[in-house]
């Protein structure tokens, strides 16, 4: 693993051993984000699945999950924040 000057949180880190999707974005996350930031977009990523009920295998819901990656690791916007102010509250 190379180390990167990520361009989420602009210090030096190890990068990602390879691409984590299979395009562009996927190689602009491998040379570009370290891996500290990779791993919290990907507890992000799991709560906004969890939150908004993706079936990661739908084509709408990909398209988000891309979107939110870019907003979140390279600051193209504000990604979609999880509403967490229950957390730990609900019962069933």
């Amino acid at each position: 693993m190379a180390d990167v000057t990520c361009a989420r949180c602009g210090q030096t880190r190890a990068g990602l051993p390879y691409a984590p999707f299979n395009n562009d974005l996927g190689k602009r996350i491998q040379s570009d984000i370290c891996n500290v930031c990779w791993q919290e977009w990907l507890k992000h990523q799991t709560m906004l699945i969890n939150h908004n009920g993706l079936n990661v295998r739908d084509a709408e819901a990909k398209a988000f999950l891309y979107e939110q990656t870019e907003r979140f690791l390279f600051g193209t916007g504000e990604a979609d924040q999880v509403d967490t102010s229950k957390q730990g509250t609900i019962q069933w």
